[in-house]
Order: C-alpha cells, then structure tokens, then sequence
C-alpha cells in the first residue's frame, strides 16, 4: 500500500494514530476519574494494577500547586490596589478622567488574566477522597421519629449507577467548554444525588467557579452573571444534601476560611437575581447557627420564578428534618405550597408529590434520608396522600380534641394557616389517597363542634386570651374544610349533586349538631360565604340532623341561602335532603315558623334554580355541567311538596307549576319525566279546572306517561315513588289511546304498547316481593295488572287493525 498507493496510507496512518490518540486519553480519562461515563475494559484492568493511584497523587499535587498561585496572585493584586487607592482618591478632576481609563483597562486586563489562569486549572480535574461505590450504604442513621408517629415510609432504592449524577460530575471536573460547564451546572438540580455520593470537592469547585465571576469590586461582572448564577444554584442545591447527609452532625462543607453562614450572606448581599438570592438565603437559613434565629433570611416568594418556587418545595422538607427550622421557615413552606397548588394552571403529579411530602414532614412524618433527596416522588403519591391524611387526623384530634376542661389540649396551637395548606394538598391530590370512613369524619366533625364550643366559652370569659380566641376562629373553618376533605366530599358546584351523605352513628344525638346551626346563622350575618357553603355540604351529607329547638332557625337560614347566588347550589342540595321535613309542615306546632316555610320557601326554591339575569349559562358554569342534575333536585323536593294538598296554592302562586309545564318538552324520558309526571298527575286530580294545565296537550301527556313508566321499575323501592304508581296507571290508562289513533303512526304505536307492557312486567316483580311488607303493595299489583292487560288487548286490537288493512 505505502508503495503503490502513498496518499490513501497516510490517511490510513494518520486516522489510526488519531483513533489511538483519541483512546489513549479517554483510558486516561477513565483513570483520572472513576465518575467518567467513558469506561472502557483497558481503563478497568489499569485500575486494578493501581496505576490509577499514582496519577491521582500527581494531579492532585498539581491541582493544589496551582490553586496556591492563584490565590498568591489574587492576594498580591488586592494589596496594590489597596496601596494605590489613598492616590487614586487623591487624583484631580482634571486628571482623573484619563487615569480612570487606564485603571479600568488595567483592571479588565487582570481580570481576564485571573480568569484564564482560572480556567486552565479548571483542566486539571478535582479528585473525590472517596470513590463512588454503587453498593456503599447510606451514610449517616435514618431520622428519628416524630414522637407518636407510626408513620414509616421508604421508597425503593435506586442504585447510583443508574443515576446521571456521575456523569455530571465528570462533566463540571473535566470540562473545559463554558457552555459545557454552564449546562452541567444547570442539570445539578435535575438529577438525583444520593447521600453515598461525595459531593465536598464539587462544593469547592462550584464556589471557585462562582469567585471567579466576581470583580475587584466585589460584584458579579455582568457577562459572567449566567454563569455565576447557575454555579450558585447548583452549589447551593448539593450543600443542602451535604448537610442532610451529615445530620445529625453540624459542620462547615465549603471549605472556605470563614463559615459557610458567612458565606452564602457574602453572596446574597452581591448584585444578582431575586431568583439567586432566594436560592442562596435558603441554603443560607440551612446552616443557620444555632441559636441564630435572629439571623434568619426570609424568602418572598411574590415575583419569584416558578423553577425556584418548585425547588424550594424539594429542598424545604431537608430543613424540618434536620430540626434546623423555626416559625419563619414554617410559613415559608405553607406559602410555598400555597403558591405550586394554587396556581391557574394544574400542577403536575411531580408537583403535589413535593408538595405533600413537604406537608408530611410538617406535621412530623419520618422518612429516610434517601426518600428526602429523591427528585422523582410522583410513584409515592399514594402513600404520601393516605400517610399526611391518616397522621393529620391524629394530629388534629389531639391538639383539639380533648375535653373543655383540658387546659393543655386549649392552649395547644395548631397553626390554622397550616390546616388551610393540608386541605389544599389533599384537594390536589384527591385521586391518590382513600376517603376517610364515616367513623373519622365523625370524629373530625366533633373535634370541630369542641373548637366551636371553645369559642363560645371564650367569648362568654371577659378574661380568655384574645390570641386564643382569635387562633379558634381562624382554626375552625379550616377544620371544616379538612373534614370535607378528608372524606373526599367535594366543593366543585358540578360534583355537588353527587355528594354521598354520611354515617352518623348510633353515639351522636341530633343536638350534637346543633352548633352547625348556630355558625351557618354567624356566618350568613357577617357574610362568609365560603364557609357557609361547607356547613351546608356537612349539613346534607349528615343528613340534616339537628334538635327541633333549631328548627325555626335552621330553615330561616335556609331560605336566605336559597336566594344567594354562591348558595343556592347548595342550599338546593340540602333543601332536597330535608324533604321529608319541609313536606310534613302540619306536624309543625310553631305556626309562625309554618307560616314562614309556606310564604317564603316556596319563592326561595325557584330563586335558586332560575337563570340569574343576565346571565347565560356556559358550558364550563355549574347550569352548564350539572344543570340536569339540578333540575331533577328540583323535580325530586317538588315531588315530595305535591303529596301535601296544602303546598299546591303556593306551587301554582310562585309559578312552579308554570316552569314544570315548560319542562315537560325538554325532559321526555327517565327520572326527570317520573317525577314530572307525578307533580302534574297529582295536581291535576285535584284542580281540575287549572287553566294551565289546558296547554299540555294530550300527545304531550302520552308521550310524558310513557317515558315516566321506563323509570318507574327502579322507584319501588322509594314508598313515596311506589304509593304514586296507582296515580300513575289513571294517568296513561287516559291519554293510552293516543298510541292507538290513525295520526299516531302504526309502528310508533306499536313501539310504545311493547314497551309499555314491558316496563309493567318490571314492575310487577317488584310489588309482588314487597306484599308482605307494605300494605299498599297489593292494591298496586292490581293497577299494574289492570294497566297491562288494556295495554295487551289495544295492542292486539291495532295489530288487527294493521292485518285488516293490508289485506
């Protein structure tokens, strides 16, 4: 080749040496660092002969000669410039414009020198004392327990060699590319640096490297600031995983000649970003000398940018088990949370994972060191959620659940604003942790009925501290909401009509609930109106219990809630739950308080389910989502108003019967047409000479018989549903014929008789059952009876019909 083709094997020898060139230095890569994601098997089998050892010990002893001379170097320029200031500040006006020129050249001169020094010994690379070992225990012992938490969670290990965290290191050691730097800088947040990682000697060059960026001045130069500010971020995120992995010990990792206190307040007090700031002042706060609370920095969140606000919920949690926080870093991480979760946006489940482990570690929840520091939490959501909520319940229980005589339990805070955050957690993260039973809602509503009562007892001692009562009023509704939260009844307007009622149990009276009663009225004075929509949620889903001494003001309440639009939802839900209550208005001995049911409820309930004036309903609204389901809330409380003769004057006055006549076109089948059916049916049979009813044509009273018997079959059950279905045979046995007339088309009539008797059969199979038990049961089973055999013979008789005509 080299004789016949010269050209082609110098490019053959010159891309050979180049390829061994090329090995040569990644082996010896390899061999400086064992972080290097470059490995080969010739750099593994040097390191076995140690050969590795002895270029450690020489470019260490390089690295050290080096950083000497440069801090010699800097040293001496600090002292010339002392020496010529006194002169400089001597200097006339008239000379000191050209002399500032020179000095400023100077000093961009010696600058750049320093940095290029700086960044050429940037190329020899730093060496850890100790080698990553991807089988080496967590250092340090696990946290101690939160005394009274049973509480242990421990996520899967990930081994480090599965981390990018090695791969960054080499990257800030070994790289002399700044844009390199800067974007391995950047990912030192974003990878996970297990606490059997050694992170000192980054700490240092990080440090180094920020230095570096800062002038003469003792400021940022400002085409360094990027650069500054990803060191800062990055140095201050592994020194709180340095200090995490140290605890319980207290020590000073960076290195320097003074604390690292001292430090990070240094950099804080430079001209940078609010963004860097707040970043150093909370690793700042983590090394916080003991006993040093008046030296805390506080963080405001208001401007910051959203990355720094989700690294402070990751990096907060390190603070509460490391013991080294106080009321300060408290609020801090309430209002942390408070800004991830409640943003316009949705967060993502990485987000409400470091919001709810955060929350946990508030309220004393153990972990391990290594769950602390993991980046991706969002696989232990679910065990976050049900853990904070388990551990809450017994938190809130004990701190205010104790007997009013208790003094201890009474002057034992929970901070309210800290109930507010868990409720907030819990909300985002309600698709991740299970329901309480009715037995813990119970027991959280009565921890509430205590705080209520000590309230009350506050207000009736002139001498009861005033923080005290203020810190129950500001608790209460907040425990409200937790129990709402808690047992996953949620405050969405388009979920309200799908809410669960709850168990009470046997163990509590309906005076145990009086006090609801009492604070809906409170709070409907002085105008709360989100806490008067919870009352009403716990009022329907314990199914409106209360004494009958708080009847008259249970539905006065009522009313006023019907007629507030952020109410009425609500109060239309729980008005439906009390029914039964509202029907039976003749058992009532108070007739003032009938007399305010009949006059004022009646407009109250059409108030709250009307269109509000100029309003149109759009589709992300509470009409627009749930506005059948409201409707038949409505239908359902009507329902049970026309089984009693007295109610039907005020239905036909406040114009309820009018709007039902409406409805009759847009609700032709289902429930909505059942109980259609049933409002119309009964008043009609009563006043018959009701001239409005005339507009319901009989092809409309048909079509509305048929579509209320396709329901009638899953109402049997209900005996107020069942004691109706004989009205309800009447009714189609007289508008029935429709299916049968010549403008009624043959296969419609047809269509509707099949049915018809279909839905009879369905029926019949329910009364038959429930003979024994209801005394109505039978006298049904007859209608039903009557109602399916005119039905079979019509039918029959237009299937001849049809034959004949054909023929």
């Amino acid at each position: 080749m080299w004789y016949e083709q010269r050209s082609i094997a110098w490019v053959i020898i010159a891309t050979t040496a180049f390829g061994f060139l090329f090995y040569s230095l990644t082996v010896m890569a390899c061999l400086i660092s064992p972080a290097c994601p470059f490995q080969t098997p010739t750099s593994t089998m040097l390191r076995m002969s140690h050969i590795d050892r002895v270029l450690h010990l020489l470019f260490k002893q390089a690295s050290s000669y080096f950083q000497q001379l440069t801090k010699s170097l800097h040293s001496m320029l600090e002292r010339l410039l002392d020496i010529f200031r006194p002169g400089w500040n001597r200097l006339s006006e008239v000379s000191r414009g050209p002399v500032h020129a020179i000095g400023a050249f100077a000093q961009r001169f010696l600058q750049q020198l320093i940095t290029g020094l700086h960044n050429w010994l940037r190329f020899v690379p730093r060496f850890s004392t100790k080698v990553v070992d991807s089988e080496a225990q967590l250092l340090g012992p696990n946290l101690d327990a939160w005394s009274g938490n049973d509480h242990i969670l421990a996520l899967p290990d990930i081994p480090t060699s599965n981390l990018e965290a090695p791969s960054v290191k080499w990257l800030l050691e070994t790289s002399t590319d700044p844009e390199v730097f800067l974007a391995a800088a950047s990912l030192v947040p974003q990878v996970e640096w297990p606490l059997d990682f050694d992170v000192s000697d980054m700490l240092h060059q990080l440090y180094d490297t920020y230095t570096s960026c800062v002038g003469f001045h003792g400021q940022v130069i400002p085409s360094l600031k990027g650069k500054a500010s990803a060191c800062s971020v990055a140095m201050s995120h592994l020194y709180c995983g340095r200090v995490l992995q140290a605890y319980p010990t207290r020590g000073e990792f960076l290195g320097c000649s003074k604390r690292d206190y001292d430090t990070f307040l240094q950099m804080t007090q430079r001209d940078i970003d609010k963004a860097d700031k707040m970043v150093l002042t909370a690793a700042m706060n983590l090394c916080l000398p003991q006993d040093g609370d008046d030296s805390f920095g506080w963080i405001f969140l208001y401007g910051c940018p959203d990355s720094v606000v989700e690294w402070l919920s990751h990096s907060l949690p390190y603070y509460f088990v490391t013991r080294r926080t106080n009321e300060g870093m408290q609020e801090i991480g309430t209002n942390v949370i408070s800004k991830l979760l409640s943003s316009t946006s949705s967060p993502s489940n990485q987000i409400i994972a470091n919001c709810t482990l955060l929350a946990c570690v508030m309220i004393g929840v153990q972990f391990d060191k290594k769950d602390i520091i993991r980046i991706d939490k969002s696989s232990a959501l679910p065990r976050f959620a049900n853990t904070l909520l388990e551990q809450f319940e017994i938190t809130l229980r004990t701190r205010y659940g104790g007997d009013l005589s208790d003094d201890s339990t009474a002057s034992a805070s929970c901070d309210y604003i800290l109930i507010e955050v868990i409720c907030l957690v819990l909300e985002s993260a309600k698709d991740y942790y299970n329901s309480s039973s009715s037995l813990h809602a119970m027991r959280n509503l009565d921890v509430c009925r205590k705080i209520d009562s000590r309230i009350r007892s506050s207000r009736a001692e002139q001498n009861s501290p005033r923080y005290l009562l203020e810190e129950m009023q500001n608790a209460l509704p907040n425990a409200l909401r937790f129990t709402l939260t808690a047992a996953k009844i949620s405050r969405d307007p388009v979920k309200l009509w799908h809410c669960q009622c709850l168990g009470t149990g046997d163990s509590h009276s309906p005076e145990d609930f009086d006090w609801l009663v009492d604070y809906l009225d409170e709070c409907i004075r002085f105008d709360e109106k989100e806490v008067s929509f919870d009352i009403l949620l716990v009022l329907f889903v314990i199914k409106v219990r209360y004494s009958p001494a708080k009847q008259h003001q249970f539905f006065s309440s009522l009313v006023t809630c019907l007629h507030t639009d952020e109410l009425r939802h609500a109060a239309l839900r729980l008005a439906h739950s009390a029914r039964e209550d509202i029907v039976l208005i003749d058992a009532i001995d108070d007739a003032e308080l009938q007399n305010m049911i009949l006059t004022e409820f009646s407009p109250a309930i059409l108030s709250a389910v009307r269109p509000q004036p100029g309003v149109t309903p759009s589709y992300d609204s509470p009409e627009g989502f749930a506005r059948d389901q409201s409707d038949l809330c409505y239908l359902e409380l009507l329902f049970a108003l026309a089984r009693n003769s007295n109610w039907h004057l005020y239905l036909f006055v406040d114009q309820h019967i009018d709007r039902c006549i409406s409805m009759v076109a847009k609700y032709h089948v289902g429930k909505h047409a059942f109980y259609l059916a049933g409002i119309l049916l009964r008043i009609a049979s009563e006043h018959p000479l009701v001239t409005s009813l005339n507009s319901i044509t009989e092809w409309r009273w048909w079509n509305l018989m048929r579509s209320a018997w396709s329901h009638a079959s899953s109402t049997t059950n209900d005996i107020h549903c069942f004691e109706f279905l004989p009205v309800l045979v009447e009714g189609t046995k007289r508008y029935m014929r429709i299916a049968a007339q010549e403008s009624y088309s043959y296969v419609g009539g047809q269509f509707d008789l099949e049915n018809l008797i279909r839905h009879a059969d369905s029926v019949l199979n329910a009364p038959e059952v429930r003979d024994s038990q209801q005394g109505e049961g039978e006298s049904v089973a007859v209608a039903v009876k009557e109602l399916r055999t005119a039905a079979s013979d019509m039918l029959e008789k237009l299937v001849s019909s049809q034959g004949v005509a054909s023929a």
